[in-house]
């Protein structure tokens, strides 16, 4: 059943990953992601279904347009291929359970997220505002499912609580922390905070700590300086599928240290 499952959840990421291609193009433009159907940019042919299918079509029309040959990015399998990874790595941590389809939600909107903002400099409304009535839905039901209200008071308390960090930040540092990242930390403390304590303390230190040492990295080999605009939204959702996966463990090696 898992095998199944993380296949299934494999295969199915592929697709999302193909639709958040056009997500990902399209959603900071102010386009329409459902019409009209995605085309060549060059010759403005429409992509036919056969040439539409992830990753594969890609490899074999070998990375060009099939009535231009004009080249096509390797961005996009590299989207489809890493949003089936996403989604089989989730798949393969929560199991079949109650939260495995709130937290396939947040695996989309991550790599939506990271991939614009990394474009762009953005985090668009768009995609973050619905997040939260979405996440907050799903992961509702998954609590009462699994008979345990209390985690939508923790969940509640965890958005509140690391989006007033962020808009703090905002307000003593407009310049190194937008509002975009204040509205997506909101979402983050949600799902984290849903899991336990330890998984929102650990996720929301840890994408200042990421941040931190790539902006560090970059000064040092003189691809940033210190007035460089670097996004901010890839590491917090970094941080946060670390806090996911090492909250716990870390929480309970810190306080091992402090003999607790």
């Amino acid at each position: 059943m898992t095998a199944l499952l993380i296949s299934g959840c494999a295969v199915l990421g592929l697709a999302i990953g193909s639709f958040l291609n056009v997500v990902i193009w399209r959603v900071p433009r102010d386009e329409s992601v459902v019409s009209p159907p995605s085309a060549c940019p060059q010759c403005g042919h429409a992509i036919r279904p056969r040439d539409n299918v992830p990753v594969l079509s890609w490899l074999l029309l070998r990375g060009k347009c099939r009535d231009c040959a004009a080249p096509v990015s390797s961005r996009y399998p590299l989207v489809e291929a890493g949003t089936a990874v996403l989604f089989a790595a989730t798949a393969a941590w929560f199991g079949l359970s109650w939260e495995l389809p709130a937290f396939l939600y947040l695996a989309a909107i991550a790599i939506a997220l990271a991939m614009i903002d990394l474009d762009v400099h953005r985090l668009p409304d768009k995609i973050v505002l619905p997040s939260y009535a979405v996440g907050g839905v799903l992961l509702a039901a998954a609590s009462l499912l699994n008979g345990d209200p209390g985690q939508l008071l923790r969940a509640a308390i965890g958005l509140a609580s690391l989006w007033l960090l962020y808009f703090l930040l905002a307000l003593i540092y407009p310049g190194g922390m937008g509002f975009g990242d204040v509205k997506l930390a909101g979402v983050l403390g949600l799902y984290l905070a849903w899991l336990g304590w330890a998984e929102l303390l650990v996720g929301g230190f840890l994408g200042f700590v990421l941040g931190g040492v790539v902006g560090a990295a970059l000064m040092a080999f003189k691809r940033a300086g210190r007035k460089s605009k670097i996004p901010f939204g890839p590491f917090m959702l970094a941080g946060a599928y670390a806090g996911i996966v090492l909250g716990q463990p870390i929480a309970g090696w810190y306080l091992g240290t402090l003999g607790l």
